[in-house]
């Protein structure tokens, strides 16, 4: 993932995920501001042919002068001129672009953090070219989401949709400013609800709108808006090969949007709630073995010492189904509805354990990102190595050698991989050396003869193993 602000476009050969708020940065005297369109005639309403609209025209004459150009001014630390290090320039700002949605008559705008992260100086263009300096109101990046203002009142402005009342198959229209040309529009529909990119800060919180509407560097904070009229999202990453659209392209959905600028419009910061636990998305061998039907649920991996959760009895290989009765699809949707949840806020957990479903309160704590990575109690073993041949692996007990060059945390207990075949059934489950082994099909693995009983004993199924890598846990599912 990359943010494009201060460098020209250029070609990726690899499949990437792009911020879209960084334009080329071009200097303004290389691009002709886009004229301002004459005064004409409000076009006719729209036809419908056998029930299709013909056109969208009164749709964009409604949206498209809430719509603005943000061009925002950094100061570069420094400006290197020749080829290494030692070539040092003056200092000289740069100059970045994107879009912004006016949300309110006042002139309060929303746009990415991406776009306005770190600038001086950040200058919104209206639709009918009169520009405004803008002031900073606050910015959160793990939603990619900034609100700025312009002084004055009674500007035009885009209504906030219900993004939750969105379908796949919808029709959208994006609204922005590509690639610094001026204000554009583009349609298509919904492709897709709840993505993520999978790329990008381990801190974000992504539960993006995915479109194939076509849009492009300089399109984030643009808008992307229903048939209504309403903004249902604002435009953020696109997937690409080239760094141009290829009809993937992905927008904060509208009700994210809502809840962040909302706090920031009243204290500069965004408060969320955290459970305190790693989760992973199961898999049909995980359902298997808790004996849960459907293919929702996530699994508890981790659970961080002293947080909510543990104080709330939430322990490893638990699997959480609902939160405060909503069903739970996968591990983001949850952590999404943590994060949209205050703290301090008493939420109740519903999830299987032991094949049986209970019931958990849990008073949330605040979101810390240093504080995600969980901990769990342990104790050492010293038993001796053993090769375990059919899984393509060989395990022996934690030494303070192997914890120092593996960066094993001292608390954690079971065996170390020492060594993986790269084409056994391990290797293709994503077992790595200096992994711990903790559990085998949910038996604790404290000796050699643990690992060697668990293996016999689950035959030619699959197994289900509870992993230590680097402080971090994790369920794999090795078949051997």
């Amino acid at each position: 993932m990359r943010i494009l602000r201060s460098k020209s476009l250029v070609v990726v050969l690899v499949l990437t995920v792009s911020f879209l708020g960084g334009c080329d940065y071009l200097n303004p005297a290389d691009v002709s501001p886009p004229e301002t369109a004459k005064k004409t005639s409000k076009p006719p309403a729209p036809v419908v042919v056998d029930g299709t609209r013909s056109s969208y025209a009164d749709i964009v004459e409604k949206s498209s002068p809430a719509v603005v150009q943000i061009a925002a001014v950094f100061k570069q630390e420094e400006s290197r001129g020749g080829f290494g290090p030692s070539s040092r320039g003056p200092r000289m700002p740069s100059r970045g672009a994107g879009s912004g949605v006016i949300v309110s008559k006042d002139g309060t705008i929303l746009t990415n953090h991406h776009v306005i992260d770190k600038a001086e100086r950040i200058t919104v263009e209206m639709s009918d070219g009169t520009t405004h300096t803008a002031e900073m109101v606050g910015s959160d990046k793990p939603s990619d989401l900034a609100v700025i203002k312009i002084k004055g009142d009674d500007y035009p402005f885009l209504k906030l949709g219900d993004s939750d009342e969105v379908r796949v198959g919808d029709i959208v229209l994006a609204i922005g400013n590509p690639l610094g040309i001026g204000q554009t529009v583009t349609s298509g529909i919904i492709s897709a609800k709840g993505r993520t990119t999978g790329l990008g800060d381990p801190s974000s919180f992504q539960d993006f709108l995915q479109t194939d509407a076509p849009i492009n560097q300089g399109n984030s904070g643009g808008a992307l808006v229903n048939v209504k009229g309403e903004l249902i999202g604002i435009n953020s990453q696109i997937l690409s090969r080239s760094g141009g659209s290829i009809g993937i392209g992905f927008a904060i959905p509208s009700n994210m949007a809502t809840s962040v600028m909302d706090q920031l419009i009243k204290t500069g910061k965004v408060r969320r709630g955290m459970l305190g636990i790693n989760i992973q998305n199961t898999t049909p061998e995980i359902r298997k073995q808790y004996g849960i039907e459907g293919n929702g649920g996530t699994i508890v991996s981790g659970v961080k010492e002293g947080g909510a959760a543990e104080k709330a009895g939430i322990k490893v290989g638990d699997v959480i189904t609902e939160f405060n009765g909503e069903e739970i699809d996968d591990g983001n949707s949850l952590r999404n509805k943590v994060a949209a949840t205050m703290p301090g806020t008493e939420i109740k957990i519903s999830l299987i354990r032991d094949k049986k479903k209970q019931e958990i309160k849990v008073s949330l704590d605040e979101y810390d990102v240093e504080g995600l990575q969980a901990s769990n109690d342990a104790r050492p073993d010293e038993d001796a190595p053993e090769k375990s041949g059919r899984l393509g692996i060989n395990v022996q007990p934690i030494t303070p050698e192997l914890a120092s060059r593996y960066r094993i945390p001292s608390d954690i207990k079971g065996l170390v991989v020492s060594s993986v075949d790269p084409q056994g059934p391990a290797a293709e489950a994503g077992l790595r050396e200096g992994d711990v082994i903790r559990e085998v099909n949910r038996e604790l693995i404290e000796s050699t003869e643990d690992m060697r009983r668990a293996v016999d004993e689950a035959g030619e199924g699959a197994m289900l193993l509870l992993i230590n890598r680097q402080g971090r846990t994790a369920f794999l599912t090795i078949r051997p």
